[in-house]
This record gives structure tokens, C-alpha cells and sequence, in this order.
């Protein structure tokens, strides 16, 4: 039986939640070597005390390592009582991707897990073997069930709204190094039964240095059922303008639950972070990269106090009764993600 078919679907993440799950960062020379490393735990630690002023963070990590995790987010000011350190080994940090997705009984409340195939999007960073079991063994640890999703999946291809909307792009979930066998019928019948979707909308592709071949949540969000914000970059010779114009000609395009149009609202990215002699160019910085908490909202920032100061701003008066929290991420940008890639939330039971 699939989640839908027993009553289940994903809710926005608006909803209540219980918990947002973290990776913590691995002693792996793919990440952050050396002093760097050392850095970026002390700035996972502030992302985690920052979730954990609002609700519970749950962290997946060896058990070796809890006692230096839980002495770092005690120094960073988390709230002790919302720090759960859970001893599950992992890879990597992009605890969207890896994470499972979590969804909830129509009637009950009763919270599941989809356990969806992780293949470090499509083979590109191996090995994943410790990230594809982290769905299983957050199942296991939290005695739910646990509905297999058949497929190549990663959280940060998705965008839902709540309302039996599912927003994705043909970049990733068509692209051959995930699920070459589905054609893109079979690919929007393994979502709706997996999470309890009615419409798949499909943007192109995603935006310049992505690793990921181009996730929605660095493209568009939605803040309510008829509402998107979606990223532009207008400025003259932006490899990301076109990109960006035809996901939004998309966007205007698409009908809402209602049957008319959703309302599209603009937000420009960041100017180009660049870092000399990395392995990406131009890294894939956004402010839509959000991530949503119970009574807050925590925002990528990247050292550009005009154009943050206005990304914070406009969020904030789209989420007038949450309490706007800005997170430099300049740092954790460069291995290609922000707040809502390495987070995944877990909606509240009831």
C-alpha cells in the first residue's frame, strides 16, 4: 500500500512541526578540510541553536561525536532541552536530500516516513550508502511507519503546497542519472502516491553552479497555498536572467488550487558569490533557500548588506507572525547549499 492510498500526504511546511532534523558535518575530505571544517560545525551549531530556540533540533551523528555536537550547540546558546543527538552515521550534510520526508494521516494526525533512493544526485559524490539508510533508522528510531517511495528522490526537488500542489524541475527529476527507467508519467505517479499530490507543475532547470542539476528550493517557495515567491536576476549578462525569466513566464502560467492563477511574487538573488579556484564557478546562493520553523523563519544571508537587507525585509512582511531570523551562509554556500538543504522538518503529530 502506498502513503496515499493509506490516507497520508506531505503538509507544508507552514504546518506545526515536531522537530527539524540536521547532519551534522563528517570528518570527510570532500568537506570543508581542515580549520574550515572546524568553522562550519561551529556554524552548524549556530543553525542549531537558532531551530532550537523555536522548536526541537534532532541531529544525525556518530555516537562518538555527540559529546563535542552537544558541546558546541551549548556554546553557541541552543536551548539543552531541544538538542536530541540521534547516533546514525551519514556521509554528508544535506539532510533534505538524504532526510526522509515526512508526511501525515488526512484523518488520525498520525505521522510516517517515505523512504524515498538516494544517489547522491545522480552518482556525483560517492559514496551515499550511510545517507540512502538514514530514512530507515529515523523510522526505526521513532517507532513510525515507514512507506517506501520507489524511486530517486531528493527533498530539495520538491515544493508543495498543502493544497494537492506539487512544484518540481525536469533538470533533476528527468534527468537520466536518477530514474532513467520512468517516463515523466510514471515519475508524477510515484509522487502522488508517495505523498498525496494531485498536480505536478514542472519548471525547466535550476540555477548557475547547482550541483544538485537544479532544486526547486533554490528557484521558488511556497509561502501560502496561492502564493509563490520566485527568485530573478536581471542584471546584464547573468548567466542565471534567462533561466530565471522562463521559470517565472512558467510560474504565471501554472493555475492554483482555486483554478486561477497563483500569485507570483519577485525576489532578485544575491550578486555572485564567487570563491577564486573553486570547483564552482559561481555558487548557487539564494534567499528562497529558507527554511521555515514554528514561529520563524531563518533566511540565508551572504555578506551583502543592500540586497540582504531587502531579502530580509521582504520576507518578513510575507510572514508578518514569524519572527524573521537572518544566517550568514557564505561559507556553507560554497559545498552548494543553504538552510533548507541541510534541514528537513518533521510536521507535528495530531
Amino acid at each position: 500500500m502506498t502513503a496515499a492510498d493509506a490516507g497520508f500526504s506531505m503538509p507544508p511546511e507552514w504546518s506545526p512541526q515536531e522537530a527539524v532534523w540536521l547532519s551534522w558535518p563528517v570528518d570527510d575530505p570532500r568537506h570543508w578540510g581542515g580549520a574550515k571544517r572546524e568553522m562550519m560545525r561551529g556554524k552548524f551549531a549556530e543553525i542549531a541553536a537558532a531551530i532550537s530556540r523555536f522548536e526541537p533540533v534532532r541531529i544525525n551523528a556518530p555516537g562518538a561525536d555527540h559529546a563535542a555536537i552537544a558541546a558546541a550547540c551549548n556554546a553557541a546558546r541552543a536551548v539543552p532541552e531541544h538538542v536530541q543527538l540521534f547516533d546514525h552515521p551519514h556521509n554528508d550534510v544535506w539532510c533534505r536530500d538524504h532526510g526522509p520526508i515526512f508526511v501525515k494521516h488526512r484523518e488520525t494526525g498520525e505521522v510516517a516516513v517515505t523512504d524515498w533512493e538516494f544517489n547522491a544526485w545522480g552518482g556525483k559524490f560517492p559514496p551515499w550508502d550511510q545517507d540512502n539508510a538514514i530514512p530507515s533508522r529515523i523510522a526505526t528510531a521513532l517507532g513510525l511507519r515507514n512507506f517506501k517511495g520507489g524511486m530517486i528522490l531528493e527533498g530539495g526537488a520538491i515544493e508543495i503546497n498543502g493544497a494537492g500542489t506539487l512544484l518540481t524541475t525536469e533538470a533533476v527529476l528527468l534527468n537520466a542519472n536518477r530514474n532513467p527507467h520512468l517516463s515523466r508519467e510514471e515519475t508524477e505517479q510515484r509522487l502522488r502516491a508517495g505523498l498525496g499530490v494531485a498536480e505536478i507543475l514542472w519548471l525547466k532547470q535550476g540555477i548557475e553552479g547547482d550541483d544538485t542539476d537544479g532544486h526547486i528550493d533554490d528557484l521558488a517557495r511556497f509561502i501560502d497555498a496561492n502564493t509563490l515567491l520566485a527568485c530573478i536576476d536581471r542584471r546584464a549578462g547573468s548567466p542565471n536572467e534567462a533561466i530565471l525569466e522562463e521559470n517565472l513566464s512558467r510560474l504565471r502560467s501554472f493555475l492554483g488550487p482555486n483554478g486561477r492563477a497563483f500569485e507570483v511574487l519577485e525576489i532578485p538573488l544575491p550578486e555572485a558569490c564567487e570563491v577564486p579556484g573553486w570547483r564552482l564557478p559561481v555558487l548557487p546562493a539564494s534567499y528562497v533557500n529558507f527554511l521555515i520553523v514554528n514561529g520563524g523563519v531563518l533566511v540565508p544571508t551572504f555578506r551583502q548588506s543592500r540586497n540582504d537587507d531587502r531579502a530580509l525585509g521582504m520576507i518578513r512582511e510575507l510572514f508578518p507572525d514569524r519572527e524573521i531570523v537572518g544566517i550568514d551562509c557564505l561559507d556553507l554556500v560554497e559545498e552548494g547549499g543553504t538552510l533548507h538543504c541541510i534541514s528537513q522538518q518533521q510536521p507535528a503529530r495530531g
